[in-house]
C-alpha cells in the first residue's frame, strides 16, 4: 500500500529502494518500463546505503552533467532569443506579452497544484494513482483555459491595453497544454530520466525560437511572441509523451491520492506566495510606467533572471532526491548542503557578480545600443540574483525534509518583505523599482538561514561563513569589473567585456593565492567538476 493509501499526512519525500515502482506497478509495467524501474531502484538503492557513497556522488554527478549540459543548452537558446527578438521587435510588444504573463502565470501554478512535486517524492506512485494524478491536472488546465478566455476583458482593462484581449484568449490555451504535461514530466524526473528531461527542455524552446524569428521577420509583431508560447509548450507535451510511452487509463476511484492533494496543496500555497511577490514588479510597473517601460523592464528580467531560473530548476531537480535519501544522516547531509551553496557561490554568483559590474557594455552586446535604458535594471537584478542564490539551498532542505508548512509560513514573510520593498521603490519609477527587487533578498536571505534552523538541523555557521567568502569575492570582482569597463570605455562594448571578464577572474586568482579558505572552497569546486566529467 502507497503512503497516500495509507492515508499519510502527504507522501513520504525519501524514496525508498525498496518500493520505488512497488509490486503493483512493476508488474504492469511494459517491458521497457521495467527496465526504467529498475534502474530507478538500483540508483536509489546505491545512494541511500551508508557503504557507497562514491555511488552516491556518481548518481549525482550524472545527473548534474546531464541537466547542466541541457540547460546551457536551453540558456544558450533563452540568450539567442533575447538578443534576436530583441532586434526585432519593440519594447512595446514585449511589454504587452509580459502583462498577460504577468497574470496569467499564477493560473499555471494552480494548473500544477504541487502535484508534480508530490509525484516525484513520493515514496511509491502506482499506475492508477499515476491516472488519476494526469487527469487532475488535465481537468485543472481546462477550467483554467475556460476562466483566462473568458476574462481576457478583465485583464485587458487592468493595464487599460485592449490587445490583451486577443492575446490572452490566445495564451488560454496553453493551460491545458501544460495540464496534459505535467504528469509526463513528473513520471520522467521520479524514474531519473533526467536525458529525456533535457531532450525536451531543449528541443521545445529551440524550435519555439525558430518559429517566432519567421514570425517577427514577417512582421507579426508582439503575436510572434504569442507563437513562440504557444509552439514551446505544444512540442515540450509531444516530447514528453513520447519519452514517457504510456498513455493514461480512465480515473479509479479507489486510487486514493488524498496523501498527494494535502502535500500539493502546502507547495501551491508556498508557490503562489512566491509568484505574487516575484511579479508584482511587473505589474506595477506595467500599470504605472505603460508598456514601454515594462519592455525594458522584463527584457533585463529575461536577460539574466529567466537563465537564472532556467539552472536552479534542474540543479534541484538533482538534489533533492539526492538530499532526500541522506535526510536521516546529519553528518553527510551538512556536507553536501554546503558543498552545495560553495559550488552555486563560485560558479553562478561569479557571474552575476561580472554583470554586475559590466552591465553596460553587456547590454550593448547582447541587446543593442537602442536598450542601453535596461542596464542599471540588468545591474540591480545580478545583485538580488546573488542573495537568491544564497538563500537557494535552503528550499532544498525545506523540500527534502517534507517541510512544506514552514517553507509556505517562510514565504509569507518574505513576500512581505519584498511587496512592501516594491510597493516603496514604485515611487522611484521603473529604477525605484528595480533597486526595492534587489534589497528585498538582501534582507531575506539571513532571515531565511535563521528561521530555518528553528525547524530543523542545519550547518548555519558554516552557511553563513561561506556565504560570506562568496560576498566578498563577488563585491570585489564586481568592483574590478567596472574598473576594467572605465577604463577601456573608448573601446567597443565587446572588448570592454572581456576586459571586465579578466579583470573578474583575476580577483578569484588573487583570493586564492592569499586566503586558505577561498583555496578549499575552489578545490571542492574542481572536484565536483571532475567528478561529472568522469560520468
Amino acid at each position: 500500500m502507497s503512503a497516500a493509501e495509507a492515508g499519510d499526512p502527504e507522501p513520504t519525500l525519501a524514496p525508498d529502494p525498496a518500493t520505488i515502482g512497488d509490486a503493483a506497478d512493476f508488474a504492469a509495467a511494459t517491458p521497457s518500463e521495467q527496465v526504467l524501474l529498475e534502474e530507478a531502484a538500483e540508483l536509489a538503492s546505491a545512494a541511500t546505503t551508508p557503504t557507497t557513497t562514491p555511488r552516491l556522488g556518481a548518481q549525482a554527478a550524472r545527473g548534474a552533467a546531464v541537466t547542466l549540459a541541457a540547460q546551457g543548452g536551453k540558456v544558450l537558446v533563452q540568450v539567442v532569443s533575447v538578443v534576436v527578438l530583441a532586434r526585432l521587435l519593440s519594447p512595446h510588444d514585449y511589454g504587452l506579452i509580459a502583462m498577460v504573463l504577468a497574470i496569467i502565470g499564477v493560473g499555471e501554478l494552480f494548473r500544477d497544484f504541487g502535484l508534480s512535486s508530490a509525484a516525484i517524492q513520493a515514496t511509491t506512485v502506482t499506475r492508477g494513482q499515476r491516472d488519476n494524478l494526469f487527469w487532475v491536472n488535465a481537468a485543472i488546465g481546462a477550467v483554467l483555459s475556460v476562466v483566462v478566455f473568458i476574462g481576457a476583458g478583465l485583464i485587458a482593462a487592468a493595464f487599460g491595453q485592449p490587445e490583451l484581449v486577443p492575446i490572452s484568449h490566445a495564451l488560454a490555451l496553453t493551460f491545458l497544454i501544460n495540464g496534459l504535461g505535467t504528469q509526463y514530466r513528473a513520471d520522467l524526473v521520479r524514474r531519473l530520466k533526467f536525458s529525456s528531461v533535457a531532450a525536451a527542455d531543449i528541443l521545445a524552446p529551440f524550435i519555439a525560437l525558430i518559429v517566432a524569428i519567421c514570425g517577427a521577420l514577417l512582421g507579426w509583431g508582439y503575436w510572434a511572441l504569442v507563437a513562440q508560447q504557444l509552439s514551446q509548450a505544444t512540442i515540450l507535451l509531444v516530447v514528453l509523451v513520447i519519452a514517457a510511452r504510456w498513455i493514461p487509463g480512465l480515473p479509479k476511484r479507489h486510487e486514493s491520492i488524498r496523501g498527494f492533494i494535502r502535500f500539493g496543496w502546502n507547495m501551491l500555497a508556498s508557490q503562489l506566495v512566491s509568484y505574487v511577490s516575484n511579479n508584482v514588479d511587473n505589474v506595477l510597473v506595467g500599470v504605472r510606467f505603460g508598456t514601454i517601460s515594462l519592455g525594458l523592464y522584463s527584457r533585463a528580467f529575461q536577460l539574466l533572471m529567466t537563465p537564472l531560473n532556467q539552472v536552479r530548476i534542474p540543479l534541484t531537480t538533482v538534489a533533492l532526491p539526492v538530499f532526500s535519501r541522506l535526510k536521516d544522516e546529519r553528518d553527510r547531509f551538512a556536507d553536501w548542503l554546503c558543498r552545495g551553496q560553495v559550488a552555486l557561490g563560485y560558479t553562478i554568483v561569479a557571474g552575476l557578480a561580472l554583470v554586475a559590474g559590466a552591465a553596460e557594455p553587456l547590454t550593448a552586446v547582447l541587446l543593442g545600443p537602442q536598450w542601453l535604458e535596461a542596464a542599471p535594471v540588468l545591474r540591480l537584478f545580478a545583485v538580488a540574483g546573488i542573495f537568491q542564490i544564497l538563500a537557494f539551498v535552503g528550499y532544498w532542505v525545506y523540500v527534502s525534509r517534507a517541510l512544506t508548512g514552514e517553507l509556505l509560513r517562510y514565504s509569507l514573510v518574505s513576500a512581505a518583505i519584498k511587496i512592501v520593498c516594491i510597493g516603496i521603490g514604485s515611487f522611484g519609477g521603473v529604477l525605484g523599482v528595480a533597486i526595492a527587487y534587489a534589497i528585498a533578498p538582501a534582507v531575506s536571505w539571513p532571515i531565511s538561514l535563521w528561521w530555518l534552523s528553528r525547524h530543523t538541523d542545519v550547518p548555519t555557521a558554516r552557511l553563513y561563513a561561506g556565504a560570506s567568502r562568496i560576498l566578498a569575492l563577488a563585491a570585489v570582482a564586481a568592483g574590478a569589473a567596472g574598473g576594467a569597463t572605465w577604463l577601456a570605455a573608448s573601446l567597443p562594448d565587446l572588448v570592454q567585456v572581456v576586459a571586465a571578464l579578466v579583470a573578474a577572474l583575476a580577483i578569484y586568482a588573487v583570493a586564492a593565492l592569499l586566503f586558505r579558505p577561498v583555496r578549499r572552497d575552489l578545490a571542492s569546486v574542481l572536484a565536483a567538476a571532475r567528478l561529472i566529467r568522469q560520468r
